[in-house]
């Protein structure tokens, strides 16, 4: 499984050596050392890969099952003998304004640490090159790598809140300015926006009772004293968590701020519109019965009639439009 199989080592006293293509003997071999445990790192292995790999490590079938099909919330299981969360490390492309989300999911045994990664956002690759320069964590076995991904996500979703802080203040400056722009693109930018928050929230969100279970003593496969280490984490996973939600309900009220801003503009339109027929609305008036046809009406025969009745427009029309200008209707 050249394609599937990303990286595959032994660690003993926090050192790194290479495993046998065997799992199952490289499984024993590290069991057997005591002091040793196995890492075996996938990307998208089919049912038939997968199965080479859960049959050796004694995997849930229901683990196994999720871990294939992915698209899984985050969570944390307890089986009899392994451990299985999932984690959803997320990616934000500032050109798109798009969040993208993957999986990783980790089992963790008794000697053994399997991880299946889904999607091309994963921290898999830097938090193995980091604890390998630390083996004074990873003399901690299976439970701190399950420590040094989850802390290597959760540090991710600050840095993607942060960035969609800026982008957000960027979008309530173009609301909020003087000059008007397109109001359709607008708010569809907005709601765009807030449809990559609520992507994002579904990652960071669901992960905060699996944080906090850790955090308990008892959970299997993970020491006690990585429980402070947890508790770092779940606090990174809480601010997250609040800019989440501050990004929500600013992203809410900029919307209602735009919606009702389009509605004092139409309105201002509707009074520019109304002036302005009420501008045409006198010369149009007074044209009109002036050319009825009847024989028999007054200033017919005037000479002046004309010039008067234009002058009576003009200051009719000039006093109108000073009287909407005043009001703020023009």
């Amino acid at each position: 499984m050249p394609g599937v199989i990303v990286d595959c080592a032994i660690y003993r006293d926090g050192r790194r050596a290479e495993c046998a293509t065997d799992f199952s003997r490289a499984l024993e071999e590290a069991r057997a050392k005591g002091d040793a445990f196995l890492w075996l790192g996938m990307y998208e292995p089919t049912e038939r890969e997968f199965d080479l790999v859960s049959s050796g490590f004694g995997l849930h079938p229901l683990a196994v099952e999720d871990a294939l099909k992915a698209h899984q919330r985050p969570k944390l299981e307890v089986y009899d003998d392994s451990l299985f969360m999932v984690l959803k490390p997320v990616t934000y492309d500032d050109e798109a304004a798009t969040v993208t989300s993957s999986e990783v999911m980790v089992f963790l045994g008794e000697a053994f640490v399997v991880t299946v990664r889904h999607g091309e956002a994963s921290p898999l690759a830097a938090v193995r090159r980091r604890l390998e320069e630390h083996p004074e964590i990873l003399r901690h076995g299976p439970g701190a790598v399950l420590y040094a991904v989850c802390d290597a996500v959760v540090d991710h979703y600050i840095e993607v809140a942060s960035e969609l802080q800026l982008d957000l203040e960027g979008l309530e400056a173009e609301v909020f300015a003087p000059v008007r722009r397109d109001t359709k693109n607008t708010a569809a930018e907005i709601y765009a926006f807030k449809r990559e928050v609520l992507e994002f929230r579904r990652a960071t969100g669901p992960l905060a009772a699996p944080m906090t279970l850790l955090q308990n003593p008892g959970v299997p496969y993970v020491h006690d004293h990585a429980r402070p280490f947890f508790r770092d984490v779940d606090d990174h996973l809480t601010r997250a968590n609040e800019s989440v939600e501050s990004l929500d309900r600013l992203l809410s009220d900029i919307l209602a701020a735009h919606l009702a801003q389009m509605g004092v503009r139409q309105n201002d339109d509707m009074r520019k519109i109304s002036a302005w027929a009420a501008l045409a609305a006198v010369p149009t008036l007074i044209a009109g019965i002036y050319g009825m046809n009847f024989e028999h009406m007054p200033e017919l025969k005037w000479r002046l009639g004309y010039p008067a009745i234009l002058l009576v427009m003009i200051v009719i029309e000039i006093s109108l439009y000073r009287l909407f200008k005043r009001r703020g209707w023009l």
